[in-house]
């Protein structure tokens, strides 16, 4: 028998399974998802058998679920979860309900107890929230009515798991029940407590503190350590890892420091999203499979067909197009990974016969790896459909929003004038103390390094109408402006100098837009002198408004040959001349315009 390779040799066989079979299936069109569990399957136990112990797999990559949840949780902020109650309890309790009652049926009259009937028919009644979510995710469809919908489905899903879990002790439990359902609920209640205690006076402070330190490691690590702990302490309590996490994310999702957040743990989700995968595909027992394909299939196409048609009348219900109607139902009607746990629970309370339960594991993780299948089928079918017949489009174009980098003495100005105006601003900052002070005037803030691509692109930068760079560091603006000129070239681009070799730089980097963040204010300063030394206001502001005309001339013209320290000095001086005869020349114009002077 070959033996269980050790860790560094299981991590090459993951990442080079992962790495052959996702960009093969993608350019197949087929979605990384798919490429994935076909990789589990190849190296898995029913496969050639490298890898064997696949629960120590299962139990690892949870994790990534857990972090899934986490940042879905960080994109709901209470108000939102709050607006999508209707669907979360209309549609979530028609398709849960439904679903166990007519699976749970054609399981009774198979000759199964009612109970047990019952716990295998809402097993199978929760889909995939990971394979559903990255679906959505790939396709961009995250934010559509068919996306959010989606969504409450999978969310009231999870937030069922709670009483179905105390659901199959109860079974066996007898008297002791009532006292098993009284102890969970004061677990869940206290876990709840904490953390909302927890986000309002714990971790605020305690993100400003690691912030401070101004090392991005540090961070990462206390992201990392904050989905792990919530999700620990949840799982203490009695309720799922991934619940637990969903609620830490939703209860920060009012936080400054949430694209942080999401920007730190994203690698980390999307590697044990797809060891998750990985691991789901090596659950397929293949044997069992050919050993009798017909009946695994009769049974995965009558769960499919069972939830397919009750999530095509929920869809169309809910108003829907039938399009969107058969999108939704083939993202709902696969089951979830919920049905390894369930199943598992019926074995070990000898509730469920052995063979039972591995045709049942089987007709579950078939059912999964249809699912990019069945995804797959319908895009080609919507494409040749849509090739055929010219509509229009009824996408709506979205206004964009302004994107200010830099929140303190700069750009405070300009963030007041666009918040006084309504237009839509996400402020970026990378100062805790910024952040702190700001929060106590009302003012949302966001922590983070605009210096990153993937923090742009977190606050919409591929959408804004204008991003305005009003850091302090002039070496930060800079490389912020080559970033953005580089990865969204069609943005508008505004940004603070600090001097006036930044302007030439800024300019270099495709900046509309520059101004020194002095000259204006000092420029005004000058003109409130000149007046105060006898010039007539009028003169005054003329003057300063033509020495601002050259100055800006003098920093095009001196851009040219920048890199030639003798010839800026000679510039310089030629330039200093041109500007003193060319005040000698107003001044005498206007001493024939006003005698005042």
């Amino acid at each position: 028998m070959m033996e269980e390779p050790d860790f560094l040799t299981s991590a090459f066989i993951y990442l080079l399974a992962a790495v052959v079979a996702v960009p093969l299936f993608k350019r197949l069109g087929l979605g990384s998802i798919l490429g994935y569990l076909v990789a589990g399957m190849v190296i898995g136990p029913w496969g050639i058998g490298v890898i064997r112990d696949v629960n120590a797999i299962l139990q690892f990559s949870e994790f990534g679920i857990a972090m899934l949840m986490f940042l879905i949780g960080l994109e709901l902020k209470p108000s939102t979860l709050w607006q999508l109650r209707r669907r979360l309890l209309g549609l979530g309790t028609m398709q849960v309900g439904i679903s166990t009652l007519i699976i749970g049926l054609l399981v009774y009259m198979s000759g199964v107890s009612i109970g047990m009937s019952l716990a295998v028919g809402i097993g199978l009644a929760l889909s995939s929230t990971p394979i559903a979510l990255q679906t959505l995710e790939e396709r961009g469809q995250s934010k559509t009515d068919v996306g959010e919908a989606t969504f409450a489905v999978l969310l009231f899903q999870d937030l069922s798991i709670i009483p179905v879990l105390a659901f199959v002790p109860i079974l066996g439990a007898g008297a002791g029940a009532a006292n098993f359902i009284l102890e969970t609920e004061l677990k869940i209640l206290a876990v709840l407590a904490f953390f909302v205690f927890s986000s309002r006076f714990l971790l605020r402070p305690l993100f400003r503190y690691i912030a401070m330190t101004g090392l991005r490691e540090v961070f990462t690590s206390f992201s990392l350590f904050l989905v792990v702990g919530s999700g620990l302490l949840t799982e203490l309590a009695g309720v799922s890892m991934a619940l637990g996490t969903f609620m830490a994310g939703v209860l920060l999702a009012d936080s400054e420091y949430r694209h942080e957040l999401e920007l730190n743990i994203e690698p980390f989700k999307g590697l044990l999203m797809g060891l998750f995968f990985i691991a789901v595909g090596m659950t397929v027992d293949i044997g069992l499979f050919i050993a009798d394909p017909i009946e695994i299939l009769m049974l995965v196409g009558a769960l499919m067909a069972v939830k397919g048609l009750v999530l095509l009348a929920i869809a169309r219900s809910a108003g829907f197009t039938l399009n969107d109607q058969i999108f939704f139902a083939l993202l709902i009607a696969p089951a979830g990974e919920f049905a390894f746990v369930m199943i598992s629970l019926l074995t070990s309370a000898a509730m469920m016969p052995a063979a039972v339960a591995a045709k049942l594991l089987v007709v579950a993780s078939v059912s999964m790896l249809l699912a990019p299948l069945t995804i797959f089928v319908r895009d080609l079918v919507t494409r040749h459909m849509t090739s055929l017949e010219d509509h229009e489009s009824d996408v709506e174009a979205d206004e964009g929003h302004v994107i200010i980098a830099g929140f303190g003495r700069f750009g405070q100005i300009i963030g007041r004038l666009m918040l006084s105006l309504k237009i839509p601003t996400v402020i970026v900052d990378s100062n805790p103390n910024h952040i702190e002070n700001l929060s106590k005037f009302g003012y949302k803030v966001f922590y983070g390094d605009v210096t990153r691509l993937d923090l742009l692109e977190a606050a919409g930068a591929k959408d804004a109408r204008l991003l305005v760079l009003a850091m302090d560091d002039p070496n930060a603006v800079l490389k912020a402006a080559k970033i953005a000129s580089k990865h969204f070239p069609k943005l508008t681009k505004l940004a603070r100098a600090s001097t006036r070799g930044d302007v030439m730089n800024l300019k270099d980097a495709g900046v509309d837009h520059v101004r020194r963040e002095a000259f204006a204010s000092s420029l005004e300063i000058g003109e409130m002198a000149l007046r105060e030394l006898g010039y007539p206001a009028h003169l005054a502001h003329r003057t300063a408004g033509r020495f601002r005309r050259y100055d800006e001339l003098a920093i095009e013209t001196v851009a040219e040959f920048r890199d030639d320290e003798a010839a800026i000095i000679d510039f310089a001086k030629r330039s200093r001349k041109q500007l003193e005869d060319l005040m000698d020349h107003d001044a005498a114009s206007n001493l024939n315009e006003d005698k005042g002077w």
